[in-house]
Parts: structure tokens; sequence; C-alpha cells
């Protein structure tokens, strides 16, 4: 009996080493299921509405794609600083959230092609005297930790002759910040700080000269080509049934996806 029992023992405890390895990609009712990290406060591509449901053009962009792939899936926020990290031990499969397409993200992960123009812009408050990226010359400057905002920065001349250079976790608190008077501007991707404006009125401006244009595009595993392929196709699908236009304006006014 003893022998029996410890065999069923085993094969349980074998089961469940299995089944816990590999991806995050679960089942629910019956469909695979993926899980988009993403940062919960990066309006207007996956932020909190009112009722502390998310929203935002990839939220909606990233659940069109998935229904056109016949999966489920399952947004789960995350440390932004730690997208890379999350996405290769398979906490989750994809990193979707105005996700920046660069060189050195490149190394890391693997991308869809990109699918919206953006660019790394510098935002003051609208009565401020700063007009050229040359009068950030002594200033205090607030941006993203470990964004493209940073990159962005840190690749132009002017960097060195700023003052200081605050990181926070998102924008929400770097704009906060710039209207309390804590920083002098923030550098942030130009659809972010084009959504606040448009919600606050008069209380921001954008330099005319922007740090970067990048692009934005949805981070998958190294190795996991299966499912960049099958992403791919199916964003490729909705470029041709109107579906990712159709989102687009609704966030945006007009379609900015990329063909």
């Amino acid at each position: 009996m003893k022998k029996y029992m410890t065999l069923f023992i085993i094969s349980i405890v074998a089961l469940l080493v299995v089944t816990g390895c590999g991806s995050s990609t679960g089942k629910s009712g019956g469909k695979d299921v993926l899980v988009i990290g993403v940062d919960d406060k990066f309006a207007p591509m996956g932020f909190r509405d009112e009722s502390n449901e998310l929203t935002g053009f990839d939220i909606e962009y990233a659940m069109a794609a998935a229904e056109h792939m016949g999966m489920e899936v399952k947004f789960q926020p995350i440390d932004w600083k730690t997208k890379e990290t999350e996405l290769s031990s398979g906490r989750i499969d994809l990193i979707w959230n105005g996700y920046t397409i660069t060189d050195k993200r490149k190394e890391k992960v693997l991308f869809t092609k990109p699918y919206l123009k953006n660019a790394q812009v510098v935002a003051t408050l609208a009565d401020s005297d700063i007009a050229l990226l040359k009068d950030l010359s002594g200033k205090k400057v607030g941006l993203q930790a470990l964004s493209s905002a940073a990159n962005a920065l840190n690749d132009n001349p002017i960097q060195s002759e700023i003052k200081s250079v605050s990181e926070y976790s998102d924008n929400v608190l770097a704009l906060s910040d710039l209207k309390s008077g804590r920083v002098d501007a923030v550098v942030i991707d130009e659809v972010v700080i084009d959504y606040y404006m448009s919600k606050e009125e008069g209380a921001f401006k954008v330099l005319d000269e922007s740090l970067a244009p990048e692009e934005y595009g949805v981070g998958v595993k190294k190795g996991n080509e299966e499912l960049l392929e099958k992403l791919q196709t199916a964003l490729d699908k909705m470029n041709e049934d109107g579906s990712a236009a159709k989102i687009s304006t609704k966030w945006f006014g007009e379609d900015k996806v990329l063909k």
C-alpha cells in the first residue's frame, strides 16, 4: 500500500512541476491566456479610469489582437523599471504599453513591427520662460526612470548643462512635481503629454524642438518566435479589416497606426 501511495505522490508532484514551468500563458474557458505587462499610469496608452478599470489605446488594441488570435488576455500592472525582467522570467508574455523600440532593447526582447510613431519632447508649465532646449541649462528636469525619455535626454548635448535630473516611477508623478515647481521641465512621450494637455487646457506647453523621434512596438520574450509570428499576423489583419484604425480614431481622433 505504501508503495502505491508513494508512486501516487510522486506522480502528483511531477504533474505540478510540469504545469508550473514554461511561460505565464494559461487557460481560461478553454482558451490560452496572454499575460500582458503594463504601466497602469501611462495615459492614453494604458491607465485607470474613474472606476479604477484599465483603459486606453494599448489596452483596447491588445484585447482586439487577442480576439483575432483566439486568446484571452490578462493585464498585469508592473514596475516599468523591471519590465524586461518580468518578461524573461515568464511572469508576463508581452510588454505592451507604449514600449519604445531601441537597439538596446532588441538585445533583450523580440519586437513586433512598429505600430505607432512617437517622440520624446520637453513639457513645461504654460507660463514658463523655457522656450528652447538650450533654456534647460541650469534647470531641474524630471522624467520616468529607465524610460526612453532618459535615453533621449542623455543623448542630447543639453544634458551636461542641466542642474539636476529627477527620476519618477511614472509620468503622473513627474507632471505633479512640474505643477508644484519642484522641477522646471519634464521629458515625456509626445502622445502622453498631448493627452494631458487635452485634459488640462492651458496648464502645459511643449517645446517645438523634440529630443528624439521613436516608434512603439510589442515586446516578446527572446526565443518565442511562434508567439511573435501569431501576434504580428493578428496585428496585420487588424490593419486590413479596419479595426486598428477604429481604435486609433477613438483615442487620437485619427488613424495613426502604422501599416
